[in-house]
């Protein structure tokens, strides 16, 4: 009997969950261990059935997926954590990278997608949109992605969120407003938006992993 290579699918939305199920289910040699609606559950059935595949929701109830992923890895770290999220993480790449994450795709990726991606993963390879890849420079023989937020950026988002004018961000750092200004342009770059009100709404989506990497 042929051994099946075990995926376990992490989502809170019973119908997301259920699509991905059926995706995955039309792959040869696959089973679908269990379906988790919070991080708890996912980590219980993680340590019962040791799958060869996770599929992450970025945004469970109880915790978010890179939390959720750190644990993962620190126990068993071949699993590959797919990291399926109806929101856009691309700037955060680099960091979830650092997390040894084995993909991060959308919730609206296409079948093919997905099951491409789980036949390349069973032979340890992955997948990495076109314009990440761009992004993305060798340097001393390690990948790095270059739009995650830096130090001084992330100061200036958050007295963005404390709701500083430009003005008043040039007095607290000891900047001319231009500068602010050419930081607060290339934190939009950075983060897809086009306003301080979604960048605001961005920012604070992973306000813990800005804060984590500052303490380090």
């Amino acid at each position: 009997m042929i051994k099946k290579s075990k995926i376990l699918i992490a989502d809170d939305h019973p119908l997301m969950a259920e699509a991905t199920s059926n995706t995955l289910q039309q792959i040869e040699g696959i089973q679908i261990i269990g379906i988790a609606g919070t991080g708890k559950r996912c980590l219980e059935l993680v340590d019962l059935h040791q799958p060869h595949i996770v599929f992450l929701d970025y945004n469970l109830p109880d915790q978010y997926g890179d939390e959720i992923a750190k644990i993962i890895k620190g126990k068993y770290p071949a699993i590959h954590l797919v990291i399926f999220s109806g929101i856009e993480l691309s700037h955060l790449y680099n960091y979830l990278i650092g997390l040894e994450v084995s993909a991060v795709i959308s919730k609206e990726s296409s079948g093919t997608l997905i099951k491409s991606l789980v036949t390349l993963l069973l032979e340890n390879f992955t997948v990495i949109p076109v314009p990440v890849f761009h992004k993305m420079r060798v340097d001393s023989g390690n990948l790095h992605q270059t739009d995650s937020l830096d130090d001084d950026e992330v100061h200036m988002m958050t007295m963005i969120v404390q709701g500083l004018t430009n003005e008043q961000m040039a007095e607290e750092v000891h900047m001319s407003k231009r500068t602010v200004d050419n930081y607060i342009r290339k934190i939009y770059e950075k983060l897809g938006v086009k306003s301080r009100a979604q960048a605001v709404d961005k920012f604070n989506q992973f306000k813990h992993i800005y804060e984590v990497n500052r303490r380090l």
